[in-house]
């Protein structure tokens, strides 16, 4: 007789080698196995202030969460300890507890328990005394423009990376000026720079990217990612003549000002650099791929479509990550796939537009987005870029495209778990290219278009996909026309949320909540409404870029399988690192030990953000995931 366990069903089905035995667990897929980051167990702890009964009094009591590796043997479970006290009575299955007797003084720790034995400690560092983390940051000093300007810098787009191979994230950030603009508009602009801290503050470096970086959304991608596999992260982006690395030292020619009259950058040498994770220091530059060439063969004489760059990170060979580069998106469109291997920048394969479609088009011209995603889009075992409309393979081959041009927001993940594969929904911004397909989900393998909203002739700017009503199968979509969508294309409601920027699994279930601006609201399918969970604004939260609203970052970076969320305050500052406090009887290894969503979290300060999505169907009702082999370095 089969002995069952009484557990959350998804808990049950993924602890299932503890209830039933090692027959009972999903067969993990054949192919190369993916090398992940070494992390620790990320363990946090925060005071959660409650109203004692019958009082006007608080309590306090300590919420602790903490990772489940993908690395971690099948069947670990937990032992959780406070002052050296152990508090669970039989093995924890879930990666998170709330102590009601718990004070802000205490300290935590976690040990796993494998084959009945326990393992070494995993400590949490100081309780938090608030609901997020505080990261003091260095902000740059004002500047003025060579035409009498003044300006001052605020946080932007961020990134997280273990640079210094310790277990623990740091985080990135891009610092932009006050004077940024699109490519569109004419203006001088300061310098940008990216820095990198410790969650104690602790800034590692600076690079200045210099005069001849022009600042603003299009410009500046970086890529913090483990590109050669020693257990620290690399830094890649594109420099230019006068850049200056993290150690001090200029790359190029610091004399060189190419900036016209007009503010913009449309001559002088461009580079591609890797930067030392730790030092900032400068380890190889390479001429940047494409070349600029001619700035009006690019569609336009005046910067504008000949500057629009994308960067994101994949397994090209479905081992190791690689990293890519684009230029072009509106016209020609050219990407540029890297390796970093043992001290020597190469480069593996380059796409180009004019190069590779007999006519320019419909191949990958005109067809890219403002964000580039990853992920295995045929199912191959390597990734590929799905650069909107386009899909190239791992291989820098066109794989097919859609057709329907450019747009401005694109998913791409296990969107309906009762089709095969992986789907990809986009909004399209072009009328008389897209027809009658102005938000479509469409196959990530073929290009096949699975279902689609007329545009109305309009530029359907805004879109997104997140399961956030259990009453349908997968994840729902919508965006700037229509209502509600299914994730089989059948409209739910004609009744949309209104928040339509970014997505974040913050409470105890698997359904997606809105992350837009600074709120973080569940949407509630019966009165149609967005229900406040956190309001950042209390806390001197701030979002990034206009209208899109973004969050310096979000993702999966303490704690269990939940996502972070980081904010800028509203002085820039510091950093705001928002963790749940919410119980999960849900089982998941960390998200960043999904490489699909990893490489997504990699590509989130490029363009126009876009939330991750894992691999899988991560959603109400899920299957458990089929394990990913991966390996440490």
């Amino acid at each position: 007789m089969i002995k069952r366990c009484s557990l959350h069903p998804l808990l049950a089905a993924t602890l299932s080698l503890l209830c039933v035995g090692v027959g009972a667990a999903a067969s993990a897929p054949t192919g190369a196995s993916r090398q992940v980051e070494r992390l620790d167990r990320g363990t946090v702890a925060i005071t959660l202030n409650r109203p004692d009964a019958g009082s006007n009094a608080t309590s306090s009591a300590v919420f602790v969460s903490w990772r489940l590796l993908a690395t971690d043997a099948p069947g670990t479970t937990f032992n959780l300890y406070r002052d050296g006290k152990k508090l669970n009575s039989a093995p924890l299955a879930v990666s998170n507890f709330t102590d009601t007797g718990g004070t802000p003084g205490a300290r935590y720790s976690v040990r796993t328990i494998a084959d009945g034995q326990e393992g070494s400690e995993a400590s949490a560092g100081a309780v938090w005394r608030q609901p997020f983390l505080a990261v003091p940051l260095d902000k740059p000093q004002d500047g003025v423009t060579p035409d009498g300007q003044p300006y001052t810098y605020e946080v932007n787009d961020g990134s997280a990376a273990d640079l210094d191979g310790d277990g623990q994230y740091e985080l990135l950030v891009k610092w932009q000026p006050s004077n940024a603009h699109d490519n569109a508009h004419a203006g001088y602009t300061g310098p940008t720079y990216l820095d990198a801290y410790r969650l104690d503050g602790q800034r590692l470096w600076r690079i200045d990217l210099g005069k001849n970086i022009r600042a603003g959304a299009h410009y500046t991608t970086y890529l913090a990612y483990d590109f050669d596999g020693d257990g620290k992260a690399e830094v890649m982006a594109k420099t230019a003549d006068g850049t200056v690395d993290g150690a001090g030292h200029v790359i190029g020619d610091a004399s060189k000002d190419y900036r016209n009259a007009r503010g913009y950058v449309l001559d002088g040498a461009e580079f591609i650099t890797v930067f030392n994770g730790v030092s900032g220091a400068a380890m190889a530059t390479a001429p940047y791929l494409p070349a600029r060439g001619t700035v009006a063969a690019w569609g336009d004489a005046y910067g504008n479509r000949v500057d629009r760059f994308l960067g994101g990170v994949a397994y090209l060979d479905g081992a190791r990550p690689s990293a890519v580069f684009s230029r072009g998106y509106y016209t020609r469109a050219v990407i540029a796939a890297w390796d970093w291997r043992d001290g020597k920048l190469s480069s593996r394969w380059v796409v180009d537009s004019d190069r590779h479609d007999a006519q320019g088009k419909p191949g990958l011209y005109h067809q890219g987005a403002h964000w580039l995603s990853v992920a295995d889009a045929d199912g191959d075992g390597q990734d590929d870029i799905v650069y909107g409309a386009a899909t190239v393979s791992g291989k820098g081959t066109l794989l097919y495209s859609t057709g329907l041009c450019h747009g401005d927001a694109l998913h791409v993940g296990k969107l309906d778990p009762n089709r095969p594969g992986l789907q990809i929904f986009m909004v399209h911004e072009t009328p008389s290219c897209y027809g009658r397909h102005g938000m479509e989900m469409h196959d990530a393998a073929t290009g096949a278009i699975l279902w689609s909203v007329d545009g109305l002739g309009k530029d359907v700017g805004r879109g997104v996909c997140m399961d956030i009503d259990p009453a349908y199968p997968g994840e729902e979509c919508w965006g700037a026309i229509g209502g509600l969508m299914s994730a089989a294309g059948k409209e739910i409601s004609a009744t949309r949320p209104r928040a339509m920027n970014f997505g974040l699994w913050w409470d105890g279930d698997a359904l997606r909540e809105s992350l837009d601006g600074v709120r973080i609201a569940k949407w509630n399918p019966a009165s149609a409404t967005l229900d406040t969970l956190l309001d950042g604004a209390a806390f001197g939260a701030a979002a990034n870029n206009g209208s899109k609203a973004t969050p310096v970052l979000s993702a999966d970076l303490l704690g269990d399988w939940r996502e972070e969320v980081v904010w800028r305050s509203r002085d820039n500052r510091s950093l705001l690192v928002f963790s749940t406090t919410a119980p999960t009887a849900i089982r998941l290894p960390t998200l960043m030990h999904d490489t699909q969503y990893r490489v997504q979290v990699a590509a989130q300060n490029a363009g126009y953000n876009q939330p991750p999505h894992p691999s899988f169907h991560l959603g109400d009702g899920m299957a458990p995931p089929v394990p990913q082999p991966v390996h440490t370095p």
